[in-house]
């Protein structure tokens, strides 16, 4: 009896859709924006990889407190980052947990902006977050064989502190926000900043900085630079101050050391969230723009500017190269 029962069990699981192609994953249609519903999520990085899907990074936001319906308005509180992938923009995996910043003997605190980058088949995780001693923010980078992980610390120490820059205030939050960029001669670029936006050159190991630091003068700049190339032009997208909340703004360049000219907004603010954060990619033959705003709810829970969720909307580009400013919707690039 106990052996029908098993033998039901098992033909009910496959009837049910159990078993696809990403094993025991949890998977989900894309139903608009918010994009990710079953966690807050944070500064979206997305990245193609070798395996022809498209990985996105973010942090895990989880800012409560005990007045339901203002949990995340003083603060924010991210803990983890997360992993989601797709082939077709439309059937998500969710791969859960890939890093914490207690996986670095040195840091503590925020699991904030990242980007992953991959290199000679080696996946390679810039991440911001805290550095015990000297405190202050740090970028750290993990490594790993997968997109997915497991990530282990590269180099067992901070990447980037804010001490290593005489133009960032010490002690503070100068040393957050990793963009990371392979250049068509391959080489490799990390790029960082609140308040200034750093630039330094990789070596190709991906895990030790090469040269000087050096500030990039770009206007309406604020944070979260997220550094790409499309068409033969250099693109800074980052976030600047709006009216009252951030809003995405952006530059172009002929060369990643510029000079870069600011080029205008690239999307306003974010919906019921005072921060915004951008993450741009090529992928199947169209370009996205994805960042978080402040609308979903869950488990009782927002919305709320700390209980922010990722989105997405097509980016579209003009003849001279430019980008036309994105309309966030709510309808997403989903099919519903």
């Amino acid at each position: 009896m106990n052996r029908r029962i098993l033998l039901l069990a098992a033909i009910l699981l496959v009837s049910c859709g159990g078993g696809d192609k990403q094993g025991d994953k949890a998977t989900f249609q894309n139903r608009g924006n918010p994009l990710f519903r079953d966690a807050f999520t944070a500064d979206p990085a997305p990245m193609v990889a070798s395996d022809g899907r498209l990985y996105v990074f973010c942090g895990h936001d989880q800012q409560y407190d005990d007045r339901p319906g203002f949990e995340g308005k003083d603060g924010y509180n991210v803990t983890e980052w997360l992993c989601y992938s797709t082939a077709d923009m439309q059937e998500w995996t969710i791969h859960g947990a890939v890093l914490k910043p207690s996986d670095f003997s040195w840091a503590e605190g925020d699991a904030c902006a990242s980007q992953c980058m991959e290199v000679d088949g080696k996946y390679y995780f810039y991440v911001s977050t805290r550095c015990k001693n000297p405190a202050g923010k740090a970028i750290g980078v993990a490594v790993a064989d997968r997109p997915e992980g497991p990530y282990t610390d590269a180099i067992g120490k901070a990447l980037v502190l804010d001490t290593m820059s005489e133009d960032a205030p010490q002690g503070g939050w100068s040393a957050s926000a990793p963009t990371v960029f392979v250049d068509d001669d391959g080489t490799p670029w990390l790029c960082w900043g609140y308040g200034n936006c750093f630039l330094a050159r990789l070596k190709r190991n991906m895990k030790e900085l090469e040269g000087e630091i050096r500030p990039l003068p770009l206007e309406n700049y604020l944070e979260g630079p997220w550094l790409y190339k499309h068409g033969g032009r250099y693109y800074l997208a980052y976030t600047s101050m709006g009216p009252g909340r951030e809003v995405l703004s952006y530059s172009m360049a002929a060369s990643v050391q510029g000079p870069w000219e600011y080029k205008g907004p690239l999307s306003g603010m974010a919906e019921d969230s005072f921060t915004i954060h951008s993450g741009i990619v090529d992928f199947d033959g169209k370009s996205y723009l994805f960042y978080h705003n402040g609308t979903l709810s869950l488990d009782g829970y927002g919305p709320a500017t700390g209980r922010r969720s990722v989105c997405v909307d097509e980016l579209l580009y003009t003849v001279d190269g430019s980008i036309r400013p994105v309309e966030q919707t709510k309808a997403g690039v989903s099919k519903y």
